[in-house]
């Protein structure tokens, strides 16, 4: 609390109690804070926010949608979108304008009519398949996580990047598609390039 003026001191403490409305196991909530189907979310302890975050639960059936594991911290104006299930583990971080949807307008997967591009976007069937993000993953700045892919535990992946495949636990990851050029070896404890 020491780095913040008083007035910063003031809005923080505005924002410890608001926080206890919406989920009253986090940590703390910044708002603007935008939550929609905030009973399909669930979070544990320890849950943070930056500003202008935005989640949305949207399942196909009355159960969670996005569950979220203990000291979860996702930094200003990131963006989950859970329809099918989007689970993220503990001591997870995300960067700033992070994107995470487990759905999208259509499959595209070249055997669905949905995907025809003379229809319009917004009436295409819904598709959907599950996201996992595993324990200790921190995820950059401008990242977006689309629909069908787990990040293993402990994995890094670099800012910019598109994961649209599947990542193993402790490596680090980037580009578009993001691929692994790191892991971490365990008996030298560094990380090493994967060649």
């Amino acid at each position: 609390m020491s780095r913040y003026s008083i007035l910063g001191k003031l809005k923080l403490s505005i924002f410890v109690i608001r926080t206890k409305f919406v989920f009253k196991n986090a940590r703390l909530i910044r708002f603007p804070f935008d939550i929609r189907g905030r009973e399909f979310v669930q979070v544990a302890k320890g849950f943070t926010t930056g500003f202008g975050c935005r989640i949305e639960a949207c399942p196909k059936s009355p159960n969670i949608a996005l569950s979220i594991g203990e000291n979860f911290q996702m930094n200003d104006y990131v963006h989950i979108t859970a329809m099918e299930s989007v689970v993220i583990g503990n001591n997870v971080l995300l960067a700033s304008k992070v994107y995470i949807s487990d759905c999208s307008h259509g499959s595209y997967s070249g055997d669905e009519s949905d995907s025809n591009p003379n229809s319009i976007p917004k009436d295409r069937e819904m598709f959907s398949k599950p996201i996992t993000i595993e324990d200790n993953v921190w995820i950059g700045e401008f990242v977006s996580i689309l629909p069908g892919v787990s990040i293993g535990k402990g994995t890094i992946v670099g800012a910019n990047s598109v994961v649209s495949r599947s990542l193993p636990a402790n490596v680090i990851a980037v580009g578009t598609p993001a691929k692994a050029i790191k892991k971490f070896n365990f008996d030298t404890n560094h990380w090493e390039r994967i060649i």
